[in-house]
Order: C-alpha cells, then structure tokens, then sequence
C-alpha cells in the first residue's frame, strides 16, 4: 500500500499529466474532448465504481477510483482552458464546504445523532444555495428513483417522514393495494399514477433502509442477465432455446439456477 502522505503529490502528477496530455504537444484525442464528452465517460467511470464497490472487489475499486478521479481532472482542465476556474479551485471550494457543514467537529457545535447532523447539513444547503423550496437543484435528467429518493430526503428535514423504515414499508403494501385495485377497474391512468405512487414509497422505504433505490435496481437487473444467461446456457447443453419451453418448465430451470 503506497504511503498516503503523498497523496497531494501524487495529485499534482495526474494534473501535470493532463495540463499535458491537452497541450499543443499533447495526444490527438484528449484534445478533441470537451466537457459533454467527459460527462459521459466521468458517468460511466462512477458507475464502475460503484460496481467494484458492492462486489467488494478491492483493487478494482482502487483502480476505477483512480479513473474517477482522472475524469474530475479532465474536467477541471477543460474549464481551466476556459479561465472559468481550476481544479485548485475545486478542492478549495470543497475543503471550505466540509469544514464549514461539519460545525460539530470544526467549531463549538456538538452532535452525536447522526439525523441531525443530515438534517442540519439539508438546512444549511439549502440556506447556502438561497434555494426558494426544496426541490430546486433536483435534477430534471435524475433517473426518476434517484429523484424520489432525494425528495424524500428533502422533506424529512421538516419531519414530514415515517418514524421507520417498516411504517414505509406498509405504506409500500397500501400502495400495492391500490395498485391491484387500479388494475380490476381496467383504468389505464389509474393504474400508472397507483404504479407510480408505488414506486415512489419505495424509493422512501429503501431511504429509510439506508439503501440507494437507484444502486438496488441496478443490481437487481444485474443478477437476473447473470440468471437469464445461466439459463440459456443450460438450455443450449440439450440444445434448446428459451422460446421453445412453456413458461412452466423455464421456471423449473429458473428455479435450479436460483439454488445454485
């Protein structure tokens, strides 16, 4: 494990690195791309990220960290050409932010219960940022259960909240109901806003369960390609497709995979 006091040092290689990869000597490529492009790859390094991360594959974590961070810089560098800011100034902004939210550790505030201190961090945010109501700053491109997990986020500050994440979990169950309901009166609308007040409770009820909605079904549809796949697999060792089984029998393999 390299010594991480020369993490700064280490830093300023890879934005010595940049500064050159974008010069006038630089690489063909690097200097073609400007931020929307980077947005795009600094989006899929994260998402690698966090997929290194829940299969708790270490050095692939430490890797893909690295390429978040390549992307961060990347950006910065571009907005430096622009002489809008540097990456200096982004680690200045940032240092000044956690050091002036966290007043419990840095000034004479004290706070051992973690809620609060999320709750006072939501207030000061909103109070920094001169926000007029909660939701301004939400995303309008947010994937929709990122979004209904930071609404919900929002307004717990004001106690609008489940006391737990069980109570959520009813509320999820009432949902359903209504759903059910919806869906034996054959209304189309009604069946999408009770779908969709479904979905909404439990992107509360993960939130509560200190659970990302967004991360949770990412993985979810992760497992069932991996299952589908073992599936297929199986089926082509007796030369057999998927389409050429009932519903009955693929479930019976479904359900061999599952166990194994």
């Amino acid at each position: 494990m390299d010594d991480t006091g020369n993490a700064g040092e280490k830093f300023q290689e890879l934005v010595g690195i940049l500064s050159r990869l974008r010069g006038s000597d630089g690489c063909p490529w690097d200097k073609e791309q400007d931020e929307r492009s980077i947005a795009n790859y600094f989006l899929e390094e994260v998402y690698e990220a966090v997929e290194a991360l829940y299969n708790n594959d270490v050095p692939a974590l430490a890797e893909e960290l690295g390429d978040v961070l390549m992307e961060v810089v990347f950006l910065s560098r571009i907005f430096e050409e622009k002489g809008l800011f540097t990456v200096a100034d982004a680690l200045s902004g940032i240092n000044a932010k956690m050091v002036r939210r966290h007043p419990h550790v840095f000034g004479e505030d004290r706070c051992e219960d973690p809620r609060r201190v999320l709750d006072a961090w939501m207030k000061q945010k909103k109070e920094e940022k001169k926000r007029s109501n909660h939701f301004e700053g939400i995303p309008a491109s947010a994937p929709a259960l990122l979004a209904a997990f930071q609404i919900g986020q929002r307004v717990a500050v004001d106690g609008f909240d489940w006391p737990s994440a069980g109570e959520a979990v009813g509320k999820v169950k009432e949902e359903i109901g209504e759903l059910e309901g919806a869906i034996a009166g054959g209304s189309g609308a009604a069946v999408e806003e009770e779908l969709g007040d479904a979905l909404f409770a439990l992107a509360q009820a993960a939130r509560l369960l200190k659970i990302n909605p967004e991360i949770a079904l990412r993985r979810a549809g992760e497992k069932f390609i991996g299952r589908y796949t073992a599936l297929e697999a199986k089926l082509a060792e007796k030369g057999k497709k998927p389409s050429e089984l009932t519903l009955a029998e693929m479930d019976a393999v479904w359900d061999e995979i599952k166990k194994t």
